[in-house]
């Protein structure tokens, strides 16, 4: 093919998609506005794929709190701002529950699981996740003296530095890993056990990868991207390594199941499969059971352990407020075990640990939602199937509701007696129906982990080091690779 053919087929490509995009713009003339798209790519070289969240706060400034991206062909309703995502998602709670499509998930969930489904599966898999982590302790005092029990096992872990320095990452995500591995399979992993090490390991990969410009154009051109090596096809080696994992576990359960003494969530699942009931075979099947784990699992150890890692980082750099957490453990706990109870007493270190939770900022775009039918919003057209993001990032960054937003200040949290005070903006794992079905959970983790690791250490950066808040690249806010000095405080 010589190169006249190759401009002229070049030349004919880029008229045909412009003519579509046209059509289709104006078949929904009202969409909310938003920068113009170039044919095929989009606004791809207006939004900064590695921090699409920053591009939407300038974008945000332009076009309001309402307005639309193109990411190839496919259109983006962005949500910015608390008022606007509270009236998507709770007002019209119903047209934006969906899931989109996406074909880089798609590739391995297909539509099973409870985070990317949708219609009658999610609603099943969610009642079900739902029910069956209360079962197994989620908000209990079962659950809470598993976590107790982990968080000293991961005090011991730091003890055994003896204050010499070192990387917190593994530890503190095989810590939290354990919680939800207790909840699925009825156990725990020893810290340096090869296993949770290398689960460990494909989920992290997994998440910093999904933020890959390559990986977002999967989206956009999946035929064509299939022909191509890159990161998306880690991603997919990685989620099969994870469930032939899980496949082979349950297997095992389902040997030793006994529905009468149901122990973890595999079991209540498998349980589940067996009552010959009609979703019993619609809903409650292997496919399911395998993403659901992986979505559990990953979404149980993520956003917590890297939460609980900005919590050090932050009382490392500032030590005056880590003694003020030091103080009130002491006044109210002193030796004896952290408690859920004692949260009430301490209204400080609670107002502390949301603020870490606001300023780590850990899932700054939030997972996208799509229109589950056409809807008129503020004023705007949104087809079915559209992509609606929302900019978690603008809500926890929001002046309005934050007094001082790009600092680190738990006086957001607090009123001028000292008390704890709610912020109705402070929504870090969304609102609505698809809101994180692990909150309780969460909440009680932070709490226990980081009151039972400030009560035992203060702890203190490499000498020299320089304490970089800014986060790494991922499709998670975490923060960069540093080491902690865990100075014993008893």
């Amino acid at each position: 093919m010589d190169l006249l053919t190759v401009l002229l087929s070049i030349i004919v490509i880029l008229f045909l998609a412009k003519a579509l995009m046209n059509q289709q713009q104006g078949k929904h003339k009202n969409l909310p506005p938003g920068p113009r798209p170039l044919p095929i790519i989009g606004n791809i070289l207006t939004v900064d794929l590695s921090k699409p969240h920053e591009t939407f706060m300038e974008l945000a400034k332009t076009y309001g709190p309402i307005f639309t991206v193109h990411l190839g062909m496919t259109k983006i309703v962005v949500l910015c701002g608390y008022e606007a995502v509270k009236d998507a998602f709770i007002n019209h709670a119903d047209s934006f529950s969906d899931r989109p499509h996406a074909p880089v998930v798609e590739k391995f969930s297909k539509n099973n699981g409870v985070v990317f489904s949708n219609g009658e599966n999610w609603k099943v898999m969610r009642r079900f996740t739902l029910s069956t982590l209360r079962d197994y302790g989620m908000g209990k005092r079962t659950i809470e003296e598993k976590i107790t029990e982990e968080a000293e096992c991961l005090v011991q872990k730091f003890r055994s530095y003896e204050e010499k320095s070192f990387d917190n990452l593994t530890s503190i995500n095989a810590a939290v890993a354990n919680i939800i591995v207790a909840i699925l399979l009825s156990r725990r992993f020893d810290y340096e056990d090869p296993t949770i090490q290398r689960l460990m390991g494909l989920i992290n990969e997994n998440v910093r990868l999904f933020a890959n410009p390559w990986v977002r154009l999967y989206n956009s051109f999946p035929t064509l991207m299939d022909c191509i090596p890159g990161p998306h096809k880690t991603i997919f080696g990685n989620a099969r390594e994870f469930q032939q994992f899980i496949r082979a576990t349950f297997a095992k359960q389902k040997e030793e199941l006994d529905v009468n003494d149901q122990r973890n969530l595999i079991d209540a699942f498998l349980t589940k499969q067996q009552e010959g009931k009609s979703d019993s075979t619609e809903f409650y099947h292997n496919d399911n059971l395998i993403v659901l784990v992986g979505d559990l699992f990953a979404a149980g150890m993520e956003t917590t352990s890297t939460t609980l890692r900005w919590g050090l980082l932050l009382m490392m750099k500032y030590p005056e407020i880590q003694q003020k957490v030091h103080n009130e453990i002491e006044r109210v706990i002193g030796s004896a075990q952290p408690q859920m109870e004692h949260r009430k007493q301490m209204p400080y270190t609670d107002a502390v640990i949301h603020e870490i939770q606001r300023f780590g900022d850990i899932v700054p775009t939030s997972i996208p939602h799509a229109a589950s039918e056409d809807v008129t919003f503020r004023g705007y057209f949104i087809p079915k199937g559209t992509f609606v993001l929302s900019s978690l990032h603008s809500i926890l960054r929001e002046k309005t509701y934050f007094e001082k937003p790009n600092e680190f200040y738990p006086e957001h949290f607090l009123d001028d007696k000292g008390n704890f005070k709610k912020n109705e903006a402070f929504i870090p794992f969304s609102i609505g129906k698809r809101s994180c079905a692990g909150e309780t959970l969460a909440k009680m983790e932070l709490f226990l982990f980081f009151t039972t690791l400030l009560q035992n250490f203060i702890f203190k950066p490499v000498p020299g080091a320089k304490l970089d808040l800014t986060p790494a690249l991922g499709s998670t806010n975490s923060p960069k690779p540093f080491e902690i000095c865990a100075i014993s405080r008893r």
